[in-house]
C-alpha cells in the first residue's frame, strides 16, 4: 500500500504541482490530463479498498498510513477527492487527525501561500 501512495497519488500530484510552476508555453496539458485519469482511478480504487479497513492495511496505523498522509493531503488539494468518495475522505479525515500529521499540518500553515496551486482554506 505504501507502493501504491507513492506511485499512484504522490506521483501524479506532482505533475499536477510542478506543471504548474513551468511557464505557461512549457506547460503539458496532456501529461496534466493523464496525472488527473491517474488520480480519479486510484481514488476510485482506494475508495472499494478502504470500505472495511480503518487503515491502508487494516486495523493498525502502518508505514502505509505516513505515505498516504502526505500524498493524499496535498493530491486533494491539486485534484479534489470526488464527494462520492466516501471512504477515501473519511481515511483522510482520520489521517489529518492523527496527532503527529495534525502537528506537522498545523505547523506548516505559515508556508501554504507557497503551495503553487494556491492552498484551500480547509484542513
Amino acid at each position: 500500500m505504501d507502493r501504491f501512495f507513492d506511485n499512484y497519488i504522490m506521483t501524479p500530484m506532482q505533475k499536477i504541482v510542478s506543471d504548474r510552476i513551468r511557464v505557461a508555453e512549457n506547460r503539458d496539458r496532456q501529461g496534466v490530463a493523464e496525472a488527473r485519469e491517474t488520480l480519479d482511478t486510484a481514488y476510485r480504487w482506494l475508495n472499494d479498498a478502504m470500505t472495511e479497513r480503518e487503515w491502508a492495511t487494516g486495523g493498525a496505523f502502518s508505514l502505509a498510513d505516513c505515505a498516504a498522509a502526505p500524498a493524499l493531503f496535498y493530491a486533494d488539494w491539486a485534484h479534489p477527492i470526488g464527494k462520492a468518495l466516501s471512504c477515501v475522505h473519511g481515511y483522510r479525515r482520520r489521517l489529518i487527525a492523527r496527532p503527529s500529521f495534525a502537528r506537522a499540518v498545523d505547523e506548516a500553515r505559515p508556508y501554504r501561500p507557497l503551495f503553487p496551486l494556491g492552498a484551500p482554506s480547509r484542513d
